[in-house]
């Protein structure tokens, strides 16, 4: 990835913003020396030294872009990157010239690649494009954060895909556990109604039993049957011994005899 872009140095440079010259000549020649100042701590790599000094020179001249922009890339290598992109985005605000503007939104650019916020990168990249289409080197980072989104929306996607299949598969599991439990009641049951069939039919032996008992003689008692044998065999007895007395008395009836007349 390209690095942030060269630090801006004032001696490249004479001209001066609209606004800059509003303030006072003596501000603007102190912005200029803290400016200096600044970009040798830059160069050797001071760079909390060199974003005080920035930071002075903003004090002298508050719309000073070349400090604005320079603050920034300080910032930004202190890996502070939170706190370097609103100075970027005030001087792609600020910024009188297209090529100012783009070098802003190029570096804004590789702060949301660096806060994987490849969204708002490629929006970035596409601004610098559309100040400086030119920039080979904005073009290779709009490409890479355009790669890095998709990767991201593929995981998103893979992660989200995984999560169904997750949660499809405990709604699985749940249903079998279910069906499971509902089974084991069945099961249950079954058992139960066997048990109490068995039970039953234990019961109704029982009564069977009881009842045979009950109809079985005891000891030295008649069944119903002998009984009424006997009562029919006595009921005969008597009709015999009640024919043959009857048979008596007409044999020793006297017979009348007719009178002559």
């Amino acid at each position: 990835m390209r690095s942030i872009i060269i630090i801006l140095f004032l001696s490249f440079s004479t001209v001066l913003i609209a606004q800059e010259k509003k303030e006072k000549p003596l501000d603007i020649a102190q912005a200029r020396v803290f400016l200096r100042a600044g970009n040798k701590q830059y160069a050797a790599k001071n760079y909390s030294e060199a974003q005080a000094l920035y930071k002075k020179a903003l004090d002298k001249n508050t719309h000073y872009s070349k400090a604005v922009f320079n603050l920034g890339n300080a910032i930004y290598k202190q890996k502070n990157y939170k706190d370097a992109l609103p100075q970027f985005e005030l001087n792609a605000k600020t910024a009188t010239s297209k090529t100012a503007k783009a070098d802003a939104y190029h570096n804004i650019g590789n702060l949301q690649i660096k806060q994987k916020q490849y969204s708002k990168a490629v929006q970035a990249f596409k601004n610098a494009l559309r100040n400086n289409p030119k920039d080979e080197n904005t073009r290779y980072n709009l490409a890479l954060a355009q790669k890095l989104l998709q990767k991201k929306l593929n995981e998103k996607k893979k992660n989200k895909d995984k999560k169904k299949n997750k949660d499809k598969k405990n709604k699985d599991n749940k249903d079998k556990k279910k069906n499971k439990d509902k089974g084991g009641k069945d099961k249950d049951k079954k058992k139960k109604d066997n048990k109490d069939k068995k039970k039953d039919k234990s019961d109704k032996d029982k009564n069977k039993d009881k009842k045979k008992q009950k109809q079985q003689p005891r000891k030295g008692q008649m069944t119903p049957q002998k009984m009424k044998q006997l009562l029919e065999a006595m009921n005969n007895e008597e009709k015999k011994t009640q024919k043959k007395m009857n048979a008596k008395r007409v044999k020793g009836r006297k017979i009348k005899r007719a009178k002559d007349w």
